[in-house]
């Protein structure tokens, strides 16, 4: 489990394309205080790191089956590209965002980017099988940052963000087209299947 708060900013260092992915990332995070078989959030997905180092810099391996490849953005993957760290919720930690499984759902698209003040307004366009998940004010973790909704028109929801989370996570630099990963709230999911079967 996770909360959508971005504790690191990883960049990857070495990809590597057979039958899955496999993705040496570099991080700031203590190698020595994360264990083999450890979940990190990276970009939203929860993966299992299957080897560390710490030379010349702190890294982790991860490996990413072609299902998981499929239905996130992380086959965009190269050398260079930074991503979203989170470590996974331990007893006692505070929640202060919502909870993530790092399952992600789909991917949505940026359909607008546009700076309001100091903040700035992003669009997205979700699967239209997902889209009844979000709701004006609910909760959505977008590339593992949990975000709240504002509004909802048919597939397409926006979200606020402030230049703090633009700053400590990757979002400053995504643009208008850009394919980010979605996970719907567990709760609006679950509220969803009560309701089939009423």
């Amino acid at each position: 489990m996770f909360t959508g708060i971005i504790t690191d900013i990883g960049t990857i260092r070495e990809i590597e394309r057979r039958g899955d992915l496999r993705a040496r990332i570099a991080t700031g995070y203590d190698a020595a205080t994360i264990e083999i078989g450890a979940s990190i959030a990276c970009d939203g997905v929860c993966l299992t790191v299957i080897a560390k180092g710490a030379a010349p810099s702190d890294w982790f391996d991860v490996e990413i089956s072609a299902e998981t490849v499929s239905k996130t953005n992380l086959s965009g993957w190269a050398e260079g590209t930074r991503v979203n760290l989170e470590r996974a919720l331990r007893v006692g930690d505070e929640l202060g965002g919502h909870i993530v499984s790092g399952h992600v759902d789909g991917v949505a698209e940026v359909t607008a980017r546009r700076d309001e003040g100091d903040s700035t307004r992003y669009t997205f366009r979700a699967p239209e099988a997902l889209a009844r998940f979000i709701a004006p004010k609910g909760s959505v973790a977008l590339n593992g940052t949990s975000l709240t909704v504002n509004e909802v028109a048919g597939c397409e929801f926006g979200v606020n963000l402030i230049p703090h989370t633009k700053t400590v996570t990757t979002w400053g630099a995504v643009a208008e087209g850009d394919l980010v990963n979605l996970e719907i709230d567990t709760m609006a999911r679950y509220v969803a299947r009560l309701r089939e079967w009423s």
